[in-house]
């Protein structure tokens, strides 16, 4: 029996896309790796540079292409959207994003494609969940990156604040990927000790980590622009978990069955992730305060998104 061809669709060549290809292609083994952009010449591009990362990693065939080309592909990630404009209400992005979205899923689905998506477009939470109701695809079969970014930043503000190393902090932001996140505090872990144990944990500590959390991606974007590098590895990493059937424990934007109080919405959780997409999604360890947190902005995303659908 043939060994089946492993391949990705990437819809969306702009900076977290190509960041996206090049960690893809330096760290999964790809038969073929498909980029789909309206700009195609800078796509054609893109495809020149990440032949030569092929030519030191593995054999794969990159090319651009069309919604057409996911037909046979195992995943396609969804970077493409536009940001925020000066005076634009979160709705009127949701809104833009949804039409950009649409144009997307819709063609791919008809294209018999049969694999899982993965967006990371924003505001993700919501576009993930309209993914899965434009797609009509299991809720398992469509996954977000979540607060995937917003856990590496925290892990990160975390190791800087202790002097100890990231690979150290266990840690995770729940929820919304944006100002509306959760950072569990009790539940982290600093070289398998109880953060409690190895530091004070007063509300000025809490305030000082989650600052540095939710005003990184301002800081970079106020000085460079945009971020991508991290929510490029995130994408990555989700993946290889899907193609190389890892069951990897992940944050990611995760469909909620129940979990929290919530159904029928996706947001940052903890997530089993394997050749089928979600296999499983693990219900953290939250305070009253939190749960009721976690609730009250889901009540305000699905409000949003029936106004916006």
């Amino acid at each position: 029996m043939d060994k089946k061809q492993r391949k990705v669709v990437i819809v969306g060549d702009g900076s977290v896309g190509s960041s996206f290809a090049f960690s893809l292609v330096q760290n999964c083994a790809l038969d073929e790796l498909v980029i789909v952009d309206l700009v195609k010449t800078h796509a054609e591009g893109d495809v020149k540079d990440l032949e030569d990362v092929a030519a030191f990693t593995n054999a794969t065939n990159i090319h651009t292409g069309e919604y057409a080309d996911a037909h046979d592909a195992d995943i396609v990630v969804v970077t493409a959207g536009v940001p925020r404009k000066p005076g634009e209400s979160r709705l009127d992005l949701i809104n833009r994003n949804t039409k950009i979205l649409e144009s997307i899923v819709k063609p791919v689905v008809a294209s018999g494609f049969n694999g899982c998506f993965v967006i990371s477009s924003n505001p993700v939470d919501i576009l993930t969940s309209m993914t899965q109701r434009l797609s009509g695809f299991p809720r398992h079969r469509v996954i977000g990156t979540g607060t995937s970014l917003d856990t590496a930043r925290l892990r990160v503000a975390l190791a800087q604040k202790l002097n100890v190393a990231t690979t150290a902090v266990d840690a995770a932001v729940l929820g919304e990927h944006g100002d509306s996140s959760i950072v569990n505090f009790d539940e982290i872990m600093i070289n398998a000790q109880p953060l409690k144990t190895v530091t004070t944990v007063d509300d000025q500590f809490k305030a000082e980590i989650e600052q540095a959390v939710r005003g990184k991606g301002g800081q970079i974007i106020s000085q460079k622009g945009a971020t991508f590098y991290g929510v490029a590895v995130s994408l990555m990493q989700i993946c290889r978990a899907i193609l190389n059937d890892e069951n990897a424990e992940l944050i990611v934007s995760a469909a909620l069955s129940g979990q929290y109080g919530i159904n029928d919405l996706y947001l940052g959780s903890p997530a089993i992730i394997n050749r089928n997409g979600l296999q499983k999604v693990i219900e953290a360890e939250l305070s009253d305060d939190e749960r009721a947190r976690m609730q009250h902005f889901a009540a305000k995303m699905l409000t949003m998104m029936n106004v916006a659908s």
